[in-house]
């Protein structure tokens, strides 16, 4: 039987107590090397803990290292994190075109639930706000969509500067067009049951979640953790303080999370794969979201991953390059890729699935090329149309972002028995 997500959530706390044993195993990872700096507030925590507990998950590590209350990546205000001084850029910050053709698909599934006389809009790690405030802008300029009666933001985001950041975005337009700005620190935060349709946008959020890190062994499924270098164990060091360690025996949270999907009994031993409990919990409270709202939903995912579980994909980023996943722990981004069968697999009672598929293929099945030649016969110079393109050519790049972020839709079930209506783009569409 596939243990359920609260039989996982509960084993979890159990990760912290500390795990006897002699033998402990090396983490396939290249040796780095680091100079002799003074460890991060983060990484002070991070050896404290150990100390007190034992070996970490990787799941505890990373939520130390993004959400440290005063130290942690996305909540420590001196942390460049987005634009050309940033870790990344995502596409919203690219080309308008991005948020604009997410807008439109969104307003179709609207149109085809009956245009419900109340929408609300939510966003989870919203960023910037820069997103939001493309589909806010493409919305207001249908009049049918403009004239609801009640229109509602809710956006999720537990950073006060970037909380800051977002109202700084999208205050001033959204006052003048009555939306309502709400802010929340979990997705739990939101009802599910409402009289509203409900959009929901994910984007770059669910790589940003918490992994545990498990193989397959002779002994059943055991956990990659974090140690401290300094501790006698047998293991490759990649910081001078931190490394990573197997259990030596399998616990009931390893035993779980490998047990957490049917795809996962048939692997062979010596298979190590990155499950998201939190990423598998939250997949499903969208479904709910999207479930229980009497006018309907829809919702989108765009992340890096694909439709299957991943061994090796747990990585960090300083200054737009990859850089060792020990390295100043709390100044780097930390990112794994996306495992959208396992979301799928969350909410597939209850709502219904369509993709993933490229993000290529989903903005060139939106219209992508008709609306930048719109663009650019808009643009006063050859410099701006030149802007336009390149722009719009890095999101559909096939062997670029538009190969590596994936696209998952969701929308209500339907109420009649006819099954369930395609959704363009995702019909008969190459992943």
């Amino acid at each position: 039987m596939i243990p359920s997500l609260k039989q996982v959530a509960t084993a979890l706390p159990a990760c912290r107590r500390r795990l006897l044993g002699k033998q402990w195993h090396r983490m396939t990872r290249n040796q780095s090397s680091f100079s002799n700096t003074t460890p991060t507030v983060v990484e002070k925590a991070i050896l404290d803990s150990i100390k007190a507990m034992g070996p970490l998950p990787f799941a505890t590590y990373i939520q130390q290292c993004l959400s440290h209350p005063t130290h942690g990546y996305y909540m420590n205000p001196s942390n460049p994190v987005f634009g050309a001084r940033g870790d990344f850029i995502t596409s919203p910050e690219i080309s308008q075109v991005f948020g604009e053709l997410i807008a439109i698909w969104f307003l179709s599934q609207w149109v085809a639930a009956g245009q419900p006389s109340s929408i609300r809009l939510v966003e989870l790690g919203p960023g910037r706000g820069t997103l939001m405030a493309d589909i806010l802008r493409v919305i207001s300029k249908i009049p049918s969509a403009k004239a609801v009666q009640r229109k509602s933001v809710q956006l999720v985001e537990t950073s006060p500067a970037m909380r800051r950041a977002q109202e700084n975005t999208l205050q001033k337009f959204a006052g003048e067009h009555g939306w309502e700005l709400q802010w929340n620190n979990s997705i739990e935060d939101i009802q599910p049951e409402t009289d509203d349709y409900t959009i929901l946008v994910a984007h770059e959020f669910f790589d940003a979640l918490p992994i545990h890190i498990v193989e397959k062994t002779q002994k059943g499924w055991q956990e990659l953790l974090v140690a401290s270098a300094s501790d006698g164990h047998s293991s490759i060091a990649t910081s001078p303080r931190l490394k990573a360690v197997l259990s030596p025996e399998p616990s009931p949270v390893s035993s779980l999370l490998g047990m957490s999907s049917q795809r996962f009994f048939t692997l062979p031993i010596g298979t190590r794969i990155e499950v998201s409990p939190s990423s598998f919990k939250i997949s499903r409270r969208i479904g709910e979201l999207i479930a229980y709202s009497s006018a309907g939903g829809s919702a989108l995912v765009i992340d890096y991953g694909g439709d299957k579980v991943f061994n090796n994909s747990f990585r960090a980023f300083k200054d737009h390059k990859i850089v060792d996943i020990f390295h100043r722990p709390g100044e780097c981004d930390l990112t794994s890729n996306v495992d959208f069968a396992y979301l799928k697999e969350s909410f597939s009672d209850i709502a219904v699935p369509h993709g993933p598929m490229s993000q290529a293929n989903f903005l060139k099945g939106m219209g992508i090329d008709m609306r930048v030649d719109a663009l650019v016969k808009a643009a006063s110079t050859e410099e701006r149309q030149k802007v336009i393109r390149d722009a719009a050519l890095r999101l559909a790049d096939p062997v670029g972002m538009g190969k590596e972020y994936q696209v998952l839709g969701i929308t209500s079930k339907p109420t009649s028995e006819d099954g369930s209506p395609e959704v363009w783009p995702f019909v008969a569409s190459p992943p």
